[in-house]
């Protein structure tokens, strides 16, 4: 394939700049992307990527003085209908189909088929997508109704809506977050066909590996202004890093606290098993370690933790803390305990997306402000405040909704009402999903300090490098069980190849025969 500069741009943005009440979003950007060329586009969350990419789908308007071409000729989009007749399409994280309707009516979305009668004519619709879908490799029918299928299946029918409408410029806002590893291995497979037929591609995602292995350049903001592009021959950690946040990766990681007293136990589990995933595991926990567990997707992590924090019954084993068995009914028996638990699913089981960003923080311990059955409202705030300083939660208000945050936000406000209760035990969860890499930066802080104070800390995490660089010592999990451990007074350094012979079986699992 012949460089992407060697061939005049696609689509060309020129000076954008978006301002909004009190707020410069965007000053003076520019991007330029070529037919046949994936284009990553990265930056902190707040960096201006989702204004940008809202400004070239017709959803915001830029301030006067900017200017957008295609095929090397101004063009003015007024909304989003003039950016689809301009060929451009975006598939943003939350999917924007009807769950209710088929594959075919959300395809032909808003450009319906009609009969002579003019009734929308549904078999001509199905007739007329079915080319597309057998093109991208899908495996279910036109008529089918799209709250059937599964998320990839779903985000297979955004793509399927964008080919079908002849789009030349397709944008995917961290497509591969709600995918398996094999999903995500169809999605790049077939980015890498649109490509090749032509398609300029700009990808967003805040995950390096994704951009190292698709991007065949890689713009960058920061604080709403442009920073620059590199090629793919020039694309390094250190370099994108540099760039996204104006520091080097050095100290990316914190792990500066001191080694853990192996006689100072917080938590123990013994046995703890369900009905399912989980086959009896053991751990100790000990005062200011970072214990990392891996393990494949579909190990058991996530059903462990849960079962830990009693969010799911278990059918035997106990967990302990401080020395004082805990007889867990429910979540809130554990927080009492000292013993807390952040969901990977922070929108689904973790925040109130409704509910500002001080009442979340607040919730789990409104209790303590009540004084003869009336909240101090003041003490709330206080308290809000406080942690919107101590973890540098980026929000112009306590009273904002914690749904309008960025997602590195959102995180550390469901962590900062976890905090409040006082933990002695603290589970993270895949703690830096979806966040950026300055966010990602604050939560290693915040965890490299809790360990200082002698909280014991869980991390979960599907990000290798996040685990080596973060634990202390590491668990590692395959088919429910526990594998192997890393680490710590093991001897036995922590690095990907032993996680992964451990989590595939290509080392002998505790227990098994060598």
């Amino acid at each position: 394939m012949s460089s992407p500069d060697s061939r005049p741009a696609l689509l060309e943005m020129r000076g954008i700049s978006k301002t909004f009440p009190g707020v410069r979003a965007l000053d003076n950007v520019r991007l330029a992307v070529h037919p046949g060329e994936v284009h990553s586009l990265m930056g902190e969350n707040g960096a201006g990527k989702s204004t940008l990419m809202k400004i070239l789908s017709g959803a915001y308007q830029a301030d006067p003085g900017g200017q957008i071409l295609i095929d090397g000729k101004v063009v003015v989009i007024d909304g989003p209908l003039a950016a689809k007749d301009l060929g451009v399409a975006v598939i943003y994280q939350e999917l924007s189909l009807a769950p209710n309707l088929s594959v075919a009516e959300n395809i032909h979305a808003g450009r319906e088929l009609r009969n002579g009668l003019g009734l929308v004519d549904r078999a001509a619709m199905e007739r007329g997508c079915a080319d597309v879908l057998k093109r991208l490799g899908a495996a279910f029918k036109p008529h089918t109704l799209v709250g059937d299928l599964s998320i990839a299946e779903q985000q297979l029918v955004e793509i399927a809506r964008a080919v079908h409408a002849q789009a030349r410029i397709l944008v995917m806002d961290e497509p591969t977050t709600p995918l398996s590893s094999r999903e995500t291995d169809r999605l790049f497979e077939l980015i890498r066909t649109l490509r090749a037929e032509g398609l300029a591609i700009i990808y967003i995602s805040h995950r390096m590996a994704e951009i190292y292995e698709l991007s065949d350049r890689v713009s960058v903001l920061r604080d709403g202004g442009y920073v620059g592009t590199l090629e793919r021959a020039d694309l390094s950690a250190e370099s994108l890093v540099k760039m996204m946040v104006g520091r080097d990766i050095s100290g990316f990681y914190k792990k500066e606290h001191a080694p853990y007293d192996p006689g100072k136990v917080v938590l123990q589990v013994r046995d703890v098993a369900d009905a399912g995933r989980v086959r009896g595991c053991s751990l100790d926990l000990h005062s200011g370690e970072v214990l990392g567990i891996a393990g494949l997707v579909g190990a058991g992590r996530t059903e462990l933790a849960r079962l830990i924090f009693g969010a799911e019954p278990r059918t035997r084993g106990e967990v302990t803390v401080d020395g004082k068995k805990l007889n867990l009914r429910t979540p809130r028996d554990a927080i009492d305990a000292g013993l807390v638990y952040l969901t990977e699913d922070r929108k689904g089981q973790g925040l109130f997306l409704d509910m500002s960003v001080r009442d979340n923080i607040n919730v789990a311990v409104a209790g303590r402000d009540a004084r003869a059955g009336v909240l101090d409202l003041k003490r709330g705030a206080a308290r809000a405040r406080d942690a919107i300083s101590s973890l540098t939660i980026r929000v112009p208000s306590a009273k904002v909704n914690a749904g309008a945050l960025s997602g590195g936000n959102q995180q550390k406000v469901l962590l900062s009402r976890l905090l409040e209760t006082k933990p002695r035990v603290l589970i993270l969860d895949e703690p830096t999903r979806g966040v950026d890499i300055g966010a990602k930066s604050e939560i290693y802080r915040i965890i490299n300090e809790l360990a200082k104070t002698g909280v014991g800390i869980i991390i979960i995490s599907s990000e290798l490098p996040e685990v080596i660089g973060t634990a202390d010592r590491v668990l590692v999990m395959r088919e429910g069980a526990l594998a192997g451990e890393l680490g710590g007074y093991t001897g036995k350094p922590i690095t990907q190849e032993a996680i992964i012979e451990l989590a595939t079986g290509s080392r002998p699992a505790l227990g098994e025969a060598a």
